[in-house]
This record gives structure tokens, C-alpha cells and sequence, in this order.
């Protein structure tokens, strides 16, 4: 077996629990997932990842959010709709 060093670090205990519930389901343990990401830090000469700024705040995210929902009551009040029997009929039902 390889030597190998210890890490300590301090996390928040909600993190902690909620990324082993995740990396459980993946079938990973935390340390085999930290493992994964330091070797892939140092195959990609960086973090494997962007980090970056939001685009939005979430005033902004909330206006795109409800105009797209306009938008696609908009569309839908301007679309034709079928009857059942219409629908079934295109279906071959």
C-alpha cells in the first residue's frame, strides 16, 4: 500500500451530512470523493471546475423567471387546442 498523509479540516456539519448522503448514493465515501478531486486538480493544473459570479441576483433570476412564465402563458392563449376526441383521433387512440 501507498504511504499516505491525513487531512483535517473543518466543515459545516450540514454540508458534511448532506454531501455523504449524495456521494453514499454515488457508492463513493468522502474520502475516496476528496481523492478523486485532488487528483483531477492535478491533471487539470487547476480546479476541475469554474468557479464564477452568478449572473443574477436573485431579484434578476426572479424577473427572467416570471417573464418567461408570461412568455409561455402568451404562447400557449395563442396556440390552437384540441378537443379530447381530436387528440385521440391524431394519436390513432
Amino acid at each position: 500500500m501507498a504511504k499516505t498523509d491525513t487531512v483535517y479540516m473543518r466543515i459545516d456539519p450540514n454540508l458534511k451530512a448532506n454531501a455523504e448522503s449524495i456521494l453514499s448514493r454515488l457508492g463513493l465515501t468522502p474520502n475516496e470523493a476528496i481523492n478523486i478531486f485532488l487528483n483531477q486538480v492535478v491533471l487539470q493544473r487547476g480546479l476541475p471546475f469554474s468557479i464564477k459570479i452568478p449572473p443574477q441576483t436573485k431579484e434578476e433570476a426572479e424577473a427572467a423567471l416570471f417573464e418567461r412564465i408570461r412568455e409561455a402563458e402568451e404562447s400557449f392563449a395563442n396556440e390552437p387546442h384540441l378537443t379530447i376526441g381530436e387528440l385521440k383521433a391524431r394519436l390513432g387512440i
